[in-house]
């Protein structure tokens, strides 16, 4: 009796999975039909911008990614979930410069890192934050800083110092005895000295 009963739960939850899978393939589907009917967003309802989020989620995150993203926001059929999806439809396919985020996840988090790109290969964001116009402006400014130390020892640090005159440089060779008394004189003469 016990197998049969372990059996029957057994095959039942099987029958629950696939329905599940079934269910979520379809508002997936749906989502994808919706996206491809251009419809516009005033004219849509949240469980259709649900639907359409959802598919973009699964455009990012196919499969069993998918699932773990969906398990991260709250589980399906949690609220958290429905209104992730649906500021996400909103953001991605209305155009709307919202914040896609919920819960616990709102002061920042995973929602924040999500929406900086993380969410697969579709930007989020394509503005900048006023932040983000100051970290441009402290590499240009660090670049200049740069080019212009570079500049200086170019200009200023390669003149030649007065060792390194041709009289100089013939006195060394001739301490050095490189060359005879006789070479020294004869191109001292040379050069004019």
């Amino acid at each position: 009796m016990k197998k049969i009963i372990l059996i029957l739960v057994i095959f039942l939850l099987s029958i629950a999975v696939v329905l599940g899978q079934e269910s979520h393939d379809s508002e997936i589907e749906k989502g994808k039909k919706l996206v491809e009917s251009k419809i516009s967003c005033d004219k849509l309802s949240n469980e259709q911008l649900e639907a359409i989020g959802d598919y973009y989620m699964e455009q990012m995150h196919p499969g069993e990614a998918h699932e773990l993203m969906d398990q991260m926001m709250g589980g399906e059929g949690s609220d958290s979930l429905k209104q992730v999806h649906i500021q996400m439809a909103k953001r991605l396919y209305c155009n709307e410069n919202i914040y896609i985020g919920y819960g616990m996840m709102d002061s920042g988090g995973m929602m924040n890192m999500m929406s900086r790109g993380m969410m697969g290969n579709y930007p989020v964001s394509y503005d900048y934050s006023y932040y983000d116009y100051w970290n441009i402006f402290w590499i240009l400014l660090f670049a200049v800083v740069i080019f212009l130390i570079m500049w200086i020892i170019h200009r200023f640090g390669m003149k030649k110092t007065a060792s390194d005159t041709p009289l100089n440089i013939l006195r060394k060779r001739f301490a050095k005895g490189e060359m005879t008394k006789k070479e020294f004189k004869n191109m001292k003469k040379e050069l004019g000295e």
